[in-house]
């Protein structure tokens, strides 16, 4: 997994596994760029993928909901670092409420995140991909086809999502660009995680429903990132992975099911 002289971007590559990815490409060598809206973890993150090795390393910040700041910014990483040969697309927003309860202002902030945010980048990028042989590799999330309690927003809009990556390989493959999913199971150390497992005891019986018997690590996904986004994948297009240790073949199961329990249990307001 040698990505020396590859340009590597990351939207959303300043926090969590999204970081964990650019550090994994940072190590195997490659030019980076990397976006988030604060300034102060760009600055962070640029910082430690030059300690890790990458070849160069930049950053902007710029939100995902504004087409034209994304369509700047990626100008910028194209005027410095040419074409992306990867492009991870990781944005994302959420929050646990019960549909009936929501906003629509609340619902339409997620859409506008994770799927409006995916449309910008990828119209965004379009331009400056490598024809032939860029990947791009959108984050996703088993709300995509996973039901799951107080998520109608987040399932609606990661279903968008991977409905995008599915049309885009067939759109953009004649250019030779693939495009590919990757979706998370419980990864150590995120927030996520640490909402649902807030103790020592609640981990661990977590983590006798995962199959494999253990909780994930960023640099697992992370893995699946360097293959999709190497030339051993070079005739993988359109697929979504999961990288979960077979927790979704489960389905929702008890996460699904606490969140909504959660949301009951809550004092009603007035």
């Amino acid at each position: 997994m040698d990505f020396t002289g590859k340009t590597v971007v990351v939207i959303g590559g300043t926090s969590g596994i999204n970081r964990g990815i650019a550090l994994a490409f940072a190590r195997a060598g490659a030019r980076l760029a990397v976006a988030s809206r604060s300034q102060d973890k760009v600055n962070d993150t640029v910082a430690e993928l030059r300690a890790a090795g990458a070849q160069e390393a930049l950053g902007a910040s710029f939100d995902v909901r504004d087409a034209e700041a994304v369509a700047a910014g990626l100008q910028g990483f194209r005027d410095r670092l040419g074409e992306f040969d990867v492009l991870v697309s990781g944005a994302a927003g959420n929050f646990p409420a019960l549909t009936a309860e929501m906003s629509i202002n609340a619902f339409k902030t997620v859409i506008d995140i994770d799927l409006m945010g995916t449309v910008h980048v990828m119209k965004g990028a379009y331009p400056h991909l490598k024809r032939p042989g860029a990947s791009i590799i959108n984050i996703s999330a088993p709300q995509s086809w996973l039901p799951y309690e107080g998520q109608a927003h987040v399932c609606a809009a990661k279903a968008g999502v991977d409905q995008i990556t599915r049309t885009l390989s067939l759109e953009w493959g004649p250019e030779g660009i693939r495009v590919n999913s990757v979706v998370p199971g419980f990864i150590e150390g995120t927030e996520g995680a640490k909402r649902l497992a807030p103790s020592p005891e609640a981990e661990k019986s977590f983590k006798k429903d995962v199959p494999l018997g253990r909780w994930g690590q960023p640099q697992d996904v992370a893995n699946a990132c360097l293959f999709l986004g190497s030339d051993m994948a070079s005739y993988v297009s359109g697929t979504v992975l999961s990288v979960d240790g077979a927790l979704y073949q489960r389905g929702s199961g008890r996460a699904g099911q606490m969140i909504g329990q959660m949301l009951r249990a809550m004092p009603k307001p007035g």
